[in-house]
């Protein structure tokens, strides 16, 4: 299954014209010797499954003269391949190799001579030395998605090593003279169509990658390819978009990536570099789906907190509320007026959000009356993590400031209001944005892959995830 992993993000290669990309993805040394083990046991089983046709005709055998024979119902009773090897071609592709294999097969034998006598028995055969060699190449199908096929392949068969069960020593002659090489040529072409047909095999698997890949009702992420894959002697880096876009409406954000570098780690089978630009092109996509707003009433707040949105809290403030609006409940509407930006700097990921904080007080028909706007502005810090197949964070508020835009009960002073704001960010909003943070987006996937010893780190400009693989 990872071998068809990394060949699939390998061939994922539009032929727009390219860009920096918003994800960049090394599959390291480490990966690809995972995906030729696993791979290996996909070619073994298609090489156990070798059908050999029947053998007979008639040959001069010494001493016997003219015999009559054939062999029959001969099947793959063991597969052996020892020696394997998947190295990368810089600028090229991938090539594959395997020495020293060997099949193991049964079936029956009869012979006919001297006219009239007959005699039958069992034999066992050992074919040794097998070497394959092909060149696996890697194209885009018609929806953008990998498909591969064995671009050139080569096989040899060493030696043959029968064993027959019953009949005499010439049987023995009869094999090396005549039947011998004709078998392993059997066996010698049906060798490159199997292991075209296990390449193949690959392509349902590679159809899963998630190209475009939903996140929730408002969001999507596309993974496509921007540039050819850069294959080196040890690795194979990869440039994906990594771009969110509103479901059904492909907008590109007034910023574009930036270029990035991944380090030269090889710890891990697999490094996913994600770029601050796809991060922010989330926030542009939820900003312009209207969806960055909440708002807050006084249920919401725990009631152990002393804060209460309620015009006789706010009345101390403000005493204009408290006289004007007596006994009433208050609702506060928090609205973005521009996309949250992102920055990552070394250990460190902030976002800054400007928003608008606008009060009302709840009149007893359920009709709001505006109070007063705040303009503010927050800069929290984010914890970004990896849970399961998903890209997560959660927040933490490093301050805000506070400054007055309307007032509808007459001038006032908002420092003496930072301490509740405060306490409302913490209390309400930061939980609320967590718990949809905390849902996370879907990183670049194939099939049922599973991540293991996973690391986080933030660099400049982007984060970095270190991982293994494994696949069910």
């Amino acid at each position: 299954m990872f071998l068809c992993c990394w060949l699939g993000l390998v061939a994922l290669i539009p032929t727009t014209l390219s860009t920096n990309p918003g994800v960049k993805v090394r599959l390291t040394e480490k990966g690809i010797e995972y995906g030729r083990q696993l791979g290996m046991a996909v070619i073994q089983q298609k090489l156990g499954s070798i059908k050999i046709p029947d053998f007979s005709g008639t040959e001069k055998v010494s001493p016997i003269g003219k015999v009559q024979y054939s062999l029959s119902n001969m099947h793959i009773v063991n597969v052996g391949l020892p020696k394997s090897s998947v190295d990368l071609v810089p600028g090229t592709g991938v090539r594959m190799s395997i020495g020293d294999a060997f099949i193991s097969l049964n079936g029956n034998w009869r012979v006919k001579y001297l006219r009239i006598i007959k005699d039958s028995g069992s034999f066992d055969l050992d074919v040794n030395g097998l070497s394959i060699a092909t060149t696996i190449s890697i194209k885009s199908d018609e929806t953008g998605r990998p498909a591969v096929s064995s671009d050139s392949c080569s096989a040899t068969v060493g030696s043959a090593k029968v064993k027959f069960h019953g009949g005499a020593s010439w049987l023995y002659n009869l094999f090396t003279t005549f039947i011998d090489k004709a078998l392993r040529n059997a066996l010698q072409k049906q060798i490159c169509p199997l292991v075209a047909d296990a390449v193949s095999d690959l392509n349902p698997q590679l159809k899963t990658l998630n190209v475009l890949a939903k996140v929730d009702k408002y969001a999507e992420i596309e993974y496509s390819m921007v540039s050819s894959p850069t294959v080196l002697k040890s690795s194979i880096d990869l440039s994906l978009k990594g771009e969110f876009y509103n479901i059904g409406k492909h907008q590109e954000p007034p910023f574009s990536p930036a270029a990035f570098y991944l380090p030269p780690q090889n710890n891990n089978m697999l490094y996913i570099g994600m770029s601050a630009f796809t991060v922010n092109s989330a926030a542009f996509v939820y900003n312009n789906a209207g969806v960055l707003s909440l708002s807050i009433t006084d249920d919401m707040i725990p009631k152990s907190s002393s804060i209460r949105l309620n015009t006789k809290t706010f009345g101390a403030f403000i005493p204009q509320i408290a006289k004007q609006f007596p006994g009433l409940m208050m609702k506060l509407l928090v609205k973005t007026v521009k996309t949250p930006t992102l920055t990552f700097e070394p250990n460190n990921a902030t976002v800054q959000a400007t928003t608008t904080v606008t009060a009302f007080a709840i009149q007893p028909n359920s009709t709001l009356s505006p109070l007063f706007v705040l303009n503010l502005e927050a800069s929290v810090s984010a914890r970004m993590f990896v849970s399961e197949m998903k890209l997560a964070a959660a927040v933490t508020l490093n301050k805000m400031d506070l400054t007055l835009d309307k007032s509808y009960v007459g001038d006032f002073q908002v420092g003496p209001l930072e301490n509740v704001f405060q306490g409302v960010l913490k209390l309400v909003v930061i939980p609320a944005v967590n718990a949809q943070l905390a849902k996370g987006y879907p990183l670049p996937t194939i099939g049922k892959m599973k991540l293991m010893n996973t690391q986080l780190d933030v660099l400049k400009d982007y984060i970095l995830i270190g991982t293994d693989v494994q696949f069910s």
